[in-house]
C-alpha cells in the first residue's frame, strides 16, 4: 500500500492539473508530453545544480511553458483542442528524447528520499504507509485539500467553475474568460511537469526516454473517474498506483503470470473504470463542465 501511494503520486499531480484545466473549459490531451518534458527538465536542473527542489521548479517551469503554448493556440487562436493536445504530446515526446540524450543512464545522487514524520511515522500500519514517504508525497497531501477549497469554497473557484460551465454568462458578470483560462491551463501544465519530475527525481531517480509510460493518459482518464473532484482524484490515483505496484509484487512473490500481462494491468483497469464511470454518469446525469472543449468568442456572445 505504501508503494501504491508512491506509484500513484505522479498520476495525482497530473490529474490535479488536468482538473484545473478542464474546469476552465479547456481540454488538454498534451499531459503526457508535458510530463515527459517536466521529467527531463527536472532531472537536468537537479543534476546540474545538485538540488532536487531546483529540479522541481525547473520541471514546473517547463510544463508551464508547454501549457502556455496550448493556451495560446486554444484560447487565443481557437485551434482545435484535441488536435493541439495530441500535437503537444508528440512534440513533448520528441523534445524530451532529444534533450535527455546526454542524461541517459546517469543516476541522480541528490534525489528525494523517504522522510518519517516523527510520531505520525510510528503509528502502527498507517505510519509506514502514509507518513514515511518523500517530501513530494507530503506536498500532494497538502495540495489536494488546497485545490478542493480553491474550487469549491473561494470566489476564484466560483469564477473558474462559471467559466467552465457557461463562459458567456461569466463574461457578462465581469469575469475575464480568457484570463481565467490562461491562468488555469498554465497551472495545469505546471502540475503535469511536477508529475513528470516526481518520476525522474523521486520515484526512479534517473532519466529514461518515455519513462512516463502512458501515465499522462491515465491522468486524463482519472479526471473522468474522479468527476473533476481533487479528493476523488487522490483516491483514484492510489488505486491506479496500487494496480501498477501489484504487478511488481506479483513477480516478486513468484506468481506465474506473464510479465507483459502484468504491465498491461493499469491500462486494462483504466478501460474498465472508464466504461463503468461513463455508464454511471449517463444514469445520474453527472458530466463534464458544460463548456469543456468549446471555444469562446466574445464577439459572438
Amino acid at each position: 500500500m505504501a508503494t501504491a501511494i508512491t506509484a500513484g503520486t505522479p498520476i495525482l499531480f497530473a490529474a490535479l492539473g488536468e482538473i484545473l484545466t478542464e474546469r476552465s473549459g479547456i481540454l488538454n490531451l498534451g499531459v503526457e508530453g508535458m510530463m515527459l518534458v517536466g521529467a527531463v527538465s527536472g532531472f537536468a536542473f537537479a543534476i546540474s545544480f545538485g538540488n532536487p527542489w531546483i529540479g522541481v521548479l525547473g520541471a514546473m517551469l517547463a510544463g508551464g511553458l508547454m501549457a502556455l503554448i496550448h493556451a495560446f493556440l486554444t484560447v487565443t487562436m481557437q485551434a482545435n483542442q484535441v488536435v493541439t493536445g495530441l500535437a503537444l504530446t508528440l512534440f513533448g515526446t520528441g523534445l524530451s528524447g532529444f534533450l535527455g540524450k546526454p542524461f541517459i543512464g546517469i543516476p541522480l545522487e541528490n534525489s528525494f528520499k523517504p522522510v518519517s514524520l516523527g510520531i505520525l511515522g510510528d503509528i502502527p500500519y498507517l505510519g509506514p504507509i502514509f507518513f514515511q514517504q518523500d517530501p513530494l508525497v507530503y506536498l500532494s497531501y497538502i495540495l489536494v485539500p488546497v485545490l478542493w477549497l480553491l474550487i469549491y469554497k473561494t470566489r476564484a473557484g466560483l469564477n473558474l467553475r462559471a467559466v467552465g460551465e457557461n463562459p458567456a454568462s461569466a463574461d457578462s458578470l465581469g469575469v475575464s474568460v480568457y484570463r481565467v483560462r490562461y491562468i488555469y491551463v498554465v497551472m495545469g501544465g505546471m502540475l503535469a511537469g511536477l508529475g513528470g519530475a516526481y518520476l525522474s527525481i523521486a520515484y526512479a531517480p534517473t532519466w529514461l526516454e518515455h519513462m512516463t509510460a502512458g501515465r499522462g493518459w491515465i491522468a486524463v482518464a482519472l479526471v473522468i473517474f474522479a468527476t473533476w473532484n481533487p479528493v476523488r482524484a487522490m483516491f483514484g490515483s492510489y488505486i491506479f498506483g496500487g494496480i501498477d505496484a501489484l504487478g511488481f509484487r506479483a513477480q516478486a512473490m513468484g506468481i506465474m503470470i506473464p510479465s507483459f500481462f502484468l504491465k498491461m494491468l493499469p491500462y486494462i483497469f483504466t478501460i474498465v473504470v472508464l466504461i463503468i464511470v461513463t455508464r454511471k454518469a449517463l444514469a445520474n446525469r453527472v458530466g463534464a463542465p458544460g463548456a469543456l472543449g468549446l471555444h469562446y468568442d466574445r464577439e459572438e456572445r
